[in-house]
């Protein structure tokens, strides 16, 4: 098994290079911010194990709100650019794949931001940029961009095979299973189909994951034995952010009408679309608290319970990262996922709610929570209204296998791990039989 990594690369801009670096990002689309797979500039095409990428202009525009609402005054954070990914195989080798194939053209991007030098070692340039995420999520670890393609082929290999054979389609689902292994056999014989075996999976991943279970269960022990002694402190604490969230400022507006275009513009061209959104945290000593451990139980959790097809009761999730910007005082939500911006959000609010509290009801202008668990998202219309005035259109955005959802990535694994065994059950049958 081949396990799913990341990178992102972030690096500051001057204000007066955002218009040229805009306008040179988008040399690299084919539509408004659809990257075109082959542009000379990031040939994302040539990347085999590369499953999305985005460039992303970090241009905040509630920067100002913890002074306006809090009286508190921070230092005007930079104008980042953020190019950012999810690959399979280690760090090290990707950034050298990307430095081979995307040498001059990362030159060109990087010229434009602070501190890049025409002599620069791009290779180290990039991993000294390098900002690793807080918590990250994966849809299925050990799905590789080579696995998703060859199982795509292979399903409508089997449906052309079965439209062309009714007789084969019409038969009972244990003679039609047993006549598409022969024919998958034959297709692999005559190089028509490939289905390459999983890789190994690497000692140190097997480690690292087997380390974090052990975290897992460790935590849990220890949350139920100290229990009778944190209960009253944890009592307190949340007394003290009731009493917070009583009289938090919310501020969640509609939208300003260009900012909403701006991004309508750039979704729902495939089943698949990019979220990008960004925000600074409520100030104080309770907030910088809870922040940190919430994110790492999240994970924790992503790494090992959440590995195969979900994100607690969420399966439309291919990716997502939360990364800390700027000391801790803001944060940058990535995700990528499948459906509507309007299905995304329900998704979260309907399933997820507490969660959604949880991490997001920390940033300033949040819908009011109760507890830090309930409320909040639940006023679903200033939620959105909130979500939108954080996000962040996106320049460039690559997705290695478009047209094909979560669900659809599930469903082509499934088919293949039929096709492997030589026998199923009628009921087995009936039901692989049903996916094609």
């Amino acid at each position: 098994m081949t396990p799913q990594s990341s990178f992102m690369i972030l690096a500051p801009i001057r204000p007066a290079r955002i218009g040229a670096m805009r306008a040179l990002l988008a040399t690299m689309n084919s539509g408004p911010g659809t990257a075109n797979p082959d542009n000379p500039m990031i040939p994302f095409s040539r990347f085999d194990n590369l499953h999305s990428a985005r460039l992303v202009l970090l241009d905040d525009q509630t920067i100002g709100d913890p002074e306006e609402f809090y009286g508190v005054q921070r230092p005007d954070p930079p104008i980042y650019l953020a190019f950012l990914g999810d690959f399979d195989g280690t760090y090290d080798a990707f950034i050298s794949l990307l430095v081979q194939h995307a040498a001059p053209g990362l030159r060109r991007i990087f010229s434009l931001c602070e501190g890049f030098s025409a002599d620069e070692d791009v290779r180290a340039w990039m991993i000294a940029h390098e900002t690793r995420p807080s918590a990250y999520y994966c849809n299925y670890v050990g799905r590789t961009v080579q696995q998703t393609r060859e199982e795509e082929r292979l399903r409508r290999a089997l449906r052309r095979h079965l439209d062309r054979s009714p007789e084969v389609a019409d038969g009972p689902p244990g003679a039609v299973h047993e006549s598409l292994r022969r024919f998958v056999r034959a297709e692999k014989a005559a190089g028509r189909l490939t289905l390459t075996p999983p890789a190994p999976t690497p000692l140190g991943w097997t480690v690292r994951h087997a380390f974090d279970w052990a975290i897992l269960v460790l935590l849990v022990i220890v949350l139920v034995v100290t229990l009778p002694l944190t209960l009253v402190p944890l009592a307190i604490l949340a007394l003290v952010l009731h009493a917070q969230e009583s009289s938090a400022p919310e501020f969640a507006p509609p939208p300003d009408h260009r900012l909403a275009m701006s991004l309508a513009v750039l979704e729902d061209y495939d089943v698949t679309n990019q979220f990008s959104a960004m925000g600074p945290w409520k100030p104080g000593w309770l907030r910088a608290l809870i922040i940190p451990p919430v994110l790492w139980i999240i994970n924790l959790t992503a790494s090992t319970i959440y590995t195969k097809g979900r994100l607690t009761r969420i399966h439309t999730i291919h990716f997502a990262r939360w990364v800390y910007l700027d000391n801790r005082t803001r944060l940058l939500f990535a995700s990528v996922y499948d459906g509507s911006l309007e299905s995304y959000n329900e998704d979260f609010i309907n399933k997820v709610a507490i969660g959604l509290n949880i991490v997001f009801g920390n940033g300033v202008g949040y819908p009011r929570t109760a507890w830090l668990i309930t409320k909040g998202c639940k006023d679903e219309q200033k939620f959105k209204y909130f979500l939108r005035r954080h996000e962040l259109p996106t320049d460039v955005w690559y997705n290695a296998h478009p047209g094909l959802t979560a669900f659809d990535l599930l469903r082509n694994s499934t088919i293949r791990n039929g096709l492997e065994k030589v026998s199923l059950s009628q009921r087995e049958a009936r039901e692989w039989v049903a996916l094609l």
